[in-house]
């Protein structure tokens, strides 16, 4: 008779490893046992209770049965994210973390305004946080594509230029990070980063390579783990006036002295 092969315990400690976080830490998270958590990893505990496998799958943001059936370890990183996006094998149809969004009263998405006070309170959990998101700002933008879901969000610094150092960029909410090409421009909601504009790539260790237009700013990497959301450019807004280049005003200027000499030779 076979029987099938469980990976659950050293799920747990693999999950926990990569997302570079001590047994206490995630004992105190789970309000489990330090001694209880510690004897999960090691499979030295009888089978853990239905709530503690419901608190365990949100934590990880996995389904109970890829715990216990798929050994993460080996699937790579990027399909790994994928689970934790929602594509996940053993949940048809639904998805473990569900975008919060708005609705006007016919039922059409709004486009939601993320502030500049509210950028750390986005990055720090808001995303995820119906009713953090219904707070925010919204507006309707009758020219976006009927299908997909946009925000907008400020973004200031000359690291993008010639973007203007102070602008609102809207952006279409990716959820399958396959669908990526190189070069990019996005808007990306991560711990670290905080919320950043830049010109991505999908690279094959399992990150996103963020690059500036500015040369002046060197290129970084943030890992799949440190990322919340990806939004691809749609469009963006400013309130500045775009500075006119210096070889274009030279030849206004000349053009300028150029007719005010054919209206001085008309005149006469």
């Amino acid at each position: 008779m076979n029987t099938q092969k469980i990976y659950f315990f050293s799920n747990l400690r693999f999950l926990r490893e990569r997302r570079k976080l001590t047994q206490e830490q995630v004992s105190v998270a789970l309000g489990i046992h330090r001694i209880k958590y510690t004897n999960l990893e090691n499979g030295k505990t009888k089978s853990p209770s239905m709530d503690e496998y419901l608190k365990l799958s949100r934590f990880h943001r996995l389904s109970i049965d890829t715990l216990l059936q798929i050994d993460l370890a080996k699937i790579g990183e990027l399909k790994l994210r994928e689970l934790e996006n929602g594509d996940d094998i053993y949940i048809k149809g639904g998805n473990i973390r569900v975008l919060a969004i708005t609705v006007d009263q016919h039922n059409n998405e709004n486009i939601e305004y993320v502030p500049i006070k509210g950028k750390a309170g986005y990055a720090a959990g808001g995303y995820a946080d119906t009713d953090f998101i219904a707070e925010l700002p919204k507006y309707y933008h009758p020219n976006l594509p009927k299908f997909g879901t946009y925000r907008t969000f400020p973004i200031e610094g000359d690291s993008m230029y010639p973007f203007p150092e102070a602008m609102d960029v809207t952006g279409r909410f990716i959820a399958d990070w396959n669908t990526i090409k190189p070069n990019t421009l996005a808007i990306v909601v991560s711990k670290g980063q905080d919320i950043v504009f830049k010109d991505i790539t999908i690279t094959d260790s399992g990150t996103v390579q963020c690059k500036s237009w500015n040369a002046q700013f060197a290129p970084f990497e943030i890992g799949f783990e440190d990322i919340f959301e990806i939004w691809e450019y749609h469009s963006y807004s400013t309130a500045s006036v775009p500075e006119m280049p210096a070889d274009l005003q030279i030849i206004l200027s000349k053009l300028e002295k150029l007719e005010a000499k054919i209206t001085a030779k008309d005149d006469h």
